[in-house]
């Protein structure tokens, strides 16, 4: 059979699943993340690396648009004559030859994985019956809620996952991961195919007995397949190696036992004395009326409150926590806290008189803040950086690409000289995805503009920013982005802005509109990540990812509220503001990435891929310009 014939074949399949869904009342097409999550609060994100992952667990699309191209089963949808037909065909064609080995980019939410970039080769494999796919896996971990069954089984998941990196197994009751975790921790089979105990174990263990169950009708049950098994090794044990022959006997027999269950309610197949009923009414009302512990805070400024737009942004967010969590925390601020060991000091102080947490505002306190987080192993430290964070101390920053996009469009629209200035401080990674993006947002509406880059080389320095300033004004640029604020304004006054992308006066030289600024809702952040906290979910996860320390970083974007955009509806056009309007909508819904490829370097380097998008890794590990991009040195 040729791949054509394959497609053909793959899309009878998806024509048939899809009819019968329809016919049963249900939507055709695959799920979508993007919907799934919009009433869901992902209180971290998680890079896990690049891991074989069952194929049976990829069950839909990040993004609504490409779940259209296929049925539930992932056969493709797509006519016949179409350049999807094409690029089909030629992956199967890959697939038969020598194997698909690219990885493809999933979210991993629930155990279950929702495909950003690969959804084609997805497909084909599941078309083929191939067992597993490598994917770089990002994990979206939702909040703590006790009162979600499921929600409490998954974080039982992630401390088994955590140490076996097993997918394919999922309970529906609770404490089961656990006893299975002790289970495999006792397991040591000998002469193993596998290095990896855990690999072997679901190769050579786990898939015989779940090949043997299914075909004996066990999937028909209202459990899961590791519910069953774990009643299997309760009986049996967990043997070095399974024979099918050997054990379709018991497997019948057990599921006879299994199937006089009426339904999953009824089921619990692995109950012990240690696994307590729910809290009694006296329980529940005991733990209502207990006090809980009051969060005491303390924040970290670098500058006055009155004197520096940025601290008083971070102030204001220290008035909205206090509000939204009144009776839950008591803050207390430290303001003009010099660098170096001075702030040591400080924080030590701080560490010392009794906080829990600890927010500490700026970038130039992340040494200091590093060595008291070593010596207080029990109090929280959040450094605000981009930069990577470590083992005791967890970092928060924004997706400031996204509003960044924005701005850029706006500067775009308006250049008459096409060339605009971009003040920034040193070329660390944050920095230069915020560069790219400001220029792909420039560039989008004004193919002909070019971004200058010039660096202060210091993090909120005045003076050295009119340095730089002056500089991107002598070379052309008649409009400036990140000029720093010497007056009081209103938009300073509300949301604490401390840099605008402002136009420039061709003869005074001088700021002449003050056009557009990101938007630091720093509240927001703050009152997230002490939910975190105050619910147990952040020890849930520090815990969880103690030898992985780059995994607790709080990075969110316009979807969440921690970012949006400023922009003066007197100066910017109209048709601008539109434009502006729809695309923060469509970088907030998911329906467009401002790294959407082809994205080329200055260099005439393909960077970004037509149609695919910049991975979180990739964007905290940028090193290079956008096309459109001159910097006045070189990375």
């Amino acid at each position: 059979m040729g791949s054509y014939e394959h497609y053909d074949s793959a899309r009878k399949k998806a024509l048939k699943e899809y009819t019968s869904n329809i016919s049963k009342g249900n939507i055709g097409y695959l799920p979508s993340l993007e919907g799934i999550l919009k009433d869901v609060e992902i209180v971290s994100q998680v890079e896990l690396g690049t891991f074989e992952i069952p194929l049976k667990k990829i069950v839909g699309t990040y993004s609504h648009a490409r779940s259209l191209a296929f049925a539930k089963n992932f056969m493709p949808l797509v006519d016949n004559d179409s350049e999807f037909k094409e690029k089909w065909s030629n992956l199967c064609q890959i697939q038969l030859d020598e194997g698909i080995r690219d990885p493809i980019k999933v979210y991993e939410y629930m155990n279950w994985f929702y495909v950003i970039e690969g959804n084609k080769r997805v497909s084909v494999l599941k078309y083929l019956d191939a067992y597993s796919i490598s994917a770089s896996i990002t994990r979206l971990i939702p909040k703590k809620n006790p009162d979600d069954i499921d929600n409490q089984i998954y974080y039982e998941f992630l401390d088994f996952n955590n140490k076996t990196k097993l997918y394919s197994i999922w309970f529906t009751k609770k404490k089961r991961f656990p006893k299975l975790l002790k289970l495999l921790e006792d397991y040591n089979p000998k002469d193993a195919i596998f290095n990896n105990k855990y690999k072997h174990f679901e190769a050579y263990v786990y898939n015989v007995f779940r090949k043997v169950y299914h075909e004996l009708g066990g999937d028909n049950l209202p459990i899961t397949t590791g519910d069953a098994f774990l009643e299997f090794a309760k009986i049996y044990g967990i043997l070095d190696k399974l024979e099918e022959d050997n054990i379709k006997v018991p497997i019948k027999g057990l599921i006879k036992e299994l199937v006089s269950y009426k339904s999953k309610s009824d089921i619990d197949i692995s109950s012990d004395p240690d696994e307590l009923p729910s809290p009694g009414l006296i329980q529940t009302l005991t733990t209502l009326i207990k006090p809980h512990k009051i969060l005491k805070i303390a924040f970290v400024y670098a500058r006055t409150i009155e004197g520096s737009g940025w601290t008083y942004a971070h102030e204001i967010g220290r008035k909205y926590l206090e509000d939204k969590l009144a009776g839950q925390v008591t803050t207390s601020y430290v303001e003009m806290v010099p660098e170096g060991d001075e702030a040591y000091d400080v924080i030590k102080k701080l560490s010392l008189d009794g906080n829990d947490v600890i927010f500490t505002t700026s970038p130039v306190f992340k040494n200091a803040t590093i060595k008291c987080a070593l010596e207080h192993p029990n109090i929280r430290y959040f450094n605000c950086s981009e930069s990577r964070p470590y083992a005791h101390l967890s970092n928060y920053y924004g997706r400031t690409y996204e509003s960044r996009f924005l701005t850029g469009i706006i500067a775009g629209s308006m250049t008459k000289t096409n060339i605009i200035g971009y003040s920034a401080t040193s070329p660390n990674p944050e920095v230069i995805s915020a560069i790219n993006s400001f220029a792909l947002g420039a560039k989008m509406v004004n193919p002909y503009c070019k971004v200058l880059v010039s660096w202060t080389r210091e993090w909120n320095s005045h003076e050295k920013s009119t340095g730089v300033t002056e500089k991107l004004i002598h070379e052309g640029a008649d409009i400036i982005s990140n000029l720093v604020l010497t007056i009081p304004r209103k938009v300073t006054a509300k949301f604490g802005v401390y840099s605008m992308l402002c136009s420039i006066d061709t003869e005074s030289k001088m700021p002449d509109k003050y056009l557009a600024a990101p938007i630091w809702h720093w509240g927001v952040f703050y009152e997230k990540i002490v939910n975190t906290i105050l619910n147990d979910t952040f020890k849930t996860i520090t815990d969880m990812f103690s030898e992985n320390a780059k995994l607790i970083n709080f990075y969110w974007g316009l979807a969440s509220g921690v970012l949006d955009i400023y922009y003066s509806k007197t100066h910017v056009p109209l048709d601008t503001q539109k434009l502006i309007e729809l695309m923060k909508k469509m970088i907030a819904n998911n329906d467009y990435h401002p790294f959407t490829g082809p994205v080329y370097d200055n260099n005439g380097n393909i960077r970004i891929a037509f149609d695919e998008t910049a991975s979180h890794e990739e964007i905290l590990s940028m090193n290079w310009y956008a096309d459109n991009v001159i910097a006045d040195d070189y990375i």
